[in-house]
């Protein structure tokens, strides 16, 4: 199922189209119970409207206008601190509102969400593309692997809420399908162009923004001029990017602009982080009964013997994948203030979660057994977004209020097996221990698996079909 060379016959665009449309089955559901968009979504969307109505990041008079009433029925939390000159800057990175900025001033916050959903619809296609040109999967299954994915959490709902997760995740992967490919003039500035882009949609990225540069200059060490230029072109794009932000927002980061971050943008770190405390999300961002990814879908399990086999099976490209999952699930465990935050479960691990669905999908294709186990598990997945979608859109439940109460009954029964550490009821370290148990036993599965992947000498050596 993993090799096959040559055009598969699979229309890429329609596994996007797929994805777009069954993404928008979201775009009714309700944030909380007092507004359509929460959290930072509405700082986004006015942002934009700025942008579209004024040419400017300032968003003082869109508040004082209450434009945000049409998404945002209860009174809107100040996030931004009041500029000298009257301004309020919102404490976030201006791409996506860049991006937003046409859709929100013709049609508002369906607009701006039918937006997301192309992206998440574009990411698809492109993902299908990558699975079958760079990784050497049938067409077919890379069709099943990336829907059964993208239309589940965290996936599906990230594609309709206001947040630079899914152009993230695109930027992303249009950096993998560069640097898995042949280098050449167009490849190296398209790579050049997704790493760049990932700061300017949120700071968080940076690391992982680094990972991809680093990837960029060893897949460039023998072409020489092409590396010098990628190197000038990048530190241009830092000089600038940290420049725009000081004159923009007085500080190294938009957070400089924050109310919250008012004692020091480090303060995004957290008042006192609790870096030894911190360490158990590196289990519970998978399995946390109510943020963990696994809990929504539960086929993400199947990444850690797909990782495990990965590495032993020398999978190509397999520094490149594992290095930018890895820097995004340390920074979510290390660096986030919390997982348990006022969004949909994942939102830190979406950046990544492509490089899960590359890995899930080589190790699964070649063995019956693995399809029926991946198509089973997401089937659940996709499962869950559909009901907790309707919940929302009908008023039973909110995105970010309690989701978890879903009445789905797989979630229910599922989720009496995952420590809940934001609860920590009784009995949640010993979850937590047999969750360590579980994950080091798929490790070891992936490990011994029979080999599923051609042996490669260099992960950034190159393919061509």
């Amino acid at each position: 199922m993993t090799r096959r060379r040559g055009n598969s016959g699979v229309t890429f665009w329609a596994v996007g189209l797929v994805v777009f449309i069954v993404t928008l089955l979201g775009l009714p559901a309700r944030a909380t119970y007092g507004a359509q968009t929460s959290a930072d979504e509405p700082q986004y969307l006015l942002s934009a409207l700025s942008l579209f109505e004024d040419g400017d990041l300032d968003i003082a008079d869109e508040r004082e206008d209450e434009a945000y009433r049409a998404f945002h029925e209860s009174s809107l939390p100040v996030q931004t601190v009041l500029q000298p000159d009257g301004s309020r800057l919102s404490p976030h990175n201006p791409l996506l509102p860049v991006y937003l900025a046409i859709p929100v001033g013709v049609a508002g916050w369906v607009g701006a969400k039918v937006a997301l959903a192309a992206l998440a619809g574009a990411l698809s296609a492109l993902l299908a593309w990558v699975a079958v040109k760079r990784f050497a999967l049938a067409g077919l299954w890379a069709a099943v692997v990336v829907v059964v994915f993208a239309a589940s959490p965290p996936f599906a709902l990230y594609a309709t809420q206001i947040y630079p997760e899914i152009p993230a995740a695109l930027a992303v992967t249009i950096a993998i399908a560069s640097l898995t490919g042949p280098p050449g003039r167009w490849a190296t500035a398209t790579a050049g162009l997704a790493v760049v882009a990932l700061p300017w949609l949120a700071v968080k990225y940076v690391p992982v923004t680094a990972v991809l540069a680093i990837g960029a200059l060893f897949w460039l060490r023998e072409r020489r001029p092409l590396q010098i230029g990628l190197v000038v072109g990048l530190a241009a794009s830092g000089i600038v990017y940290l420049w725009f932000n000081q004159e923009m927002y007085g500080g190294w980061t938009p957070y400089a602009a924050g109310d919250f971050f008012a004692t020091g943008e480090l303060r995004a770190l957290g008042p006192e982080p609790n870096y030894p405390g911190r360490s158990t999300r590196l289990v519970g961002l998978m399995v946390d009964r109510e943020f963990g990814i696994a809990a929504w879908q539960p086929a993400y399990l199947l990444l850690f013997p797909a990782s495990a086999a990965g590495i032993r099976q020398r999978m190509a490209h397999r520094r490149l994948l594992l290095a930018i999952l890895a820097t995004a699930w340390l920074v979510a465990t290390f660096v986030a203030q919390t997982m348990h935050g006022w969004w949909w479960p994942g939102r830190q691990l979406v950046v990544a979660l492509p490089v899960a669905v590359l890995l899930i999908g080589v190790w699964t294709g070649p063995v019956r057994a693995r399809r029926f186990t991946l198509v089973g598990l997401g089937a659940a997945g996709v499962l869950s977004f559909l009901i907790v979608t309707a919940e929302a859109a009908a008023g039973r439940g909110a995105l970010i209020v309690d989701f978890f109460d879903t009445i789905n009954p797989i979630y229910r029964l599922w989720s009496l097996v995952l420590p809940a550490y934001r609860l920590e009821p009784a009995g949640v370290w010993i979850l937590h221990g047999v969750w360590l148990v579980v994950v080091a036993v798929l490790l070891r599965l992936g490990w011994r698996s029979r080999r599923s992947v051609p042996q490669q000498a260099d992960e950034v050596a190159l393919e061509t079909h």
